[in-house]
């Protein structure tokens, strides 16, 4: 039991303070007018150069790469340069095209507001466009998070975001005339995609909620009572928020959104039998927690002409994402129980590391609105 509960609160604790955030990679392919092509990828170089999670302190991999040997440096870049060319890909009319790497901000000031980098937060992919080339595509393995990709063709306004899920190619960008409107389904698949993925492995606070649902009772009854009521709630702020009729900063949803993985935990110690007040609170939560996920989906970017689609996908996948944690709970307690372990133990045990961390996100959000 005590390895159980030392594993949750591990794989709970929030990354690093001092760590680079990107939860996107912002990518820019612009289309220049002499021929020519340049695509700027956001990434944390740091890491990715010294192959760790992005999580780590990021002002401890700057000192590690600031204190190498010249040598040793560049061989690291050397290896990051190749890396990027295997998981990057920039391709006319289907060909991959070998593009040359270079990192802009290595060794620069890196702008106030972000942590620190010896090698910079953009990687900057450039090549010659080939002739009679009518089409591109671009391409980032699983090793990136969910790209949001914007494409600049010359003398053209920049043209609109398109959203790619982990391991995703774009859709073909015309070089020239008009662009085509993403499909319906293509836009619910990459939009469902990206909803589960918010939910697992990505949305650790929504999970630890669910988790909080889950354990309450043995009994299926209460548990769908309390999804129900979460899931009408979250759907009907993501839908209002999504479409610009409510609005509330992160600053206010995100604390609160811990806050309540926070009652909901507690509760299960203190009450372990469902009542009206904790429906209702659970819907209060369940509007938070829709709030939350339209934060992320604003970030995403809606597509225009696919806004409806795009919103239907990306709550199905949250749906998917919920119901896949629900699933893996319920397979847990009932094998626990099995064994001959006592499931209301358990529960209470793993409630109590739930409020412990949702506790401390509560604060730490709080601290850093």
């Amino acid at each position: 039991m005590r390895r159980l509960v030392l594993l949750v609160v591990l794989a709970a604790l929030p990354a690093t303070a001092g760590a680079h955030t990107f939860r996107f990679t912002d990518v820019r392919l612009e289309l220049h007018g002499d021929g020519t092509y340049s695509v700027d990828v956001g990434a944390d170089l740091d890491a990715l150069a010294l192959g760790v999670a992005t999580t780590a302190d990021s002002a401890a991999l700057a000192a590690e790469i600031e204190a190498l040997a010249p040598a040793a440096r560049d061989e690291l870049v050397g290896r990051l340069v190749a890396l990027l060319k295997r998981r990057l890909r920039v391709r006319f009319d289907g060909r991959p095209d070998d593009f040359a790497v270079i990192l802009p901000g290595q060794g620069q000031p890196v702008p106030e507001g972000l942590p620190p980098s010896a090698l910079g937060l953009v990687a900057r992919l450039s090549g010659t466009i080939p002739a009679h080339a009518a089409e591109t595509t671009f391409f980032a393995s699983r090793a990136f998070p969910p790209v949001r990709l914007t494409v600049v063709r010359a003398r053209e306004p920049v043209g609109p975001v398109e959203i790619l899920e982990p391991g995703g190619e774009s859709g073909p960008i015309a070089l020239a005339g008009p662009q085509p409107v993403p499909g319906l389904l293509e836009t619910l698949h990459r939009y469902l995609l990206l909803g589960v993925t918010h939910i697992v492995p990505q949305g650790l606070d929504h999970i630890l909620f669910v988790l909080g649902l889950v354990l309450l009772s043995a009994r299926l009854g209460p548990l769908l009572a309390q999804v129900t009521s979460f899931t009408l709630a979250h759907t009907l702020t993501l839908a209002l928020s999504s479409y610009g009729v409510v609005r509330l900063s992160p600053r206010v949803v995100e604390p609160l959104i811990a806050l309540s993985i926070v009652y909901v935990a507690v509760e299960n110690v203190v009450s372990p039998r469902l009542r009206a007040s904790r429906l209702v609170l659970v819907f209060a939560f369940g509007l938070l927690h829709g709030l939350g996920f339209a934060g992320v989906l604003g970030g995403l970017g809606l597509p225009e002409g696919r806004r409806l689609s795009a919103l239907l996908g990306f709550n199905l996948g949250v749906e998917l994402g919920q119901l896949a944690v629900i699933a893996v709970a319920m397979t847990v307690l009932f094998t626990w129980t099995r064994l001959g372990g006592e499931r209301r133990a358990l529960a209470r045990t793993l409630s109590l590391v739930i409020a412990a961390v949702g506790l401390f996100w509560t604060i730490q959000r709080l601290v850093a609105a």
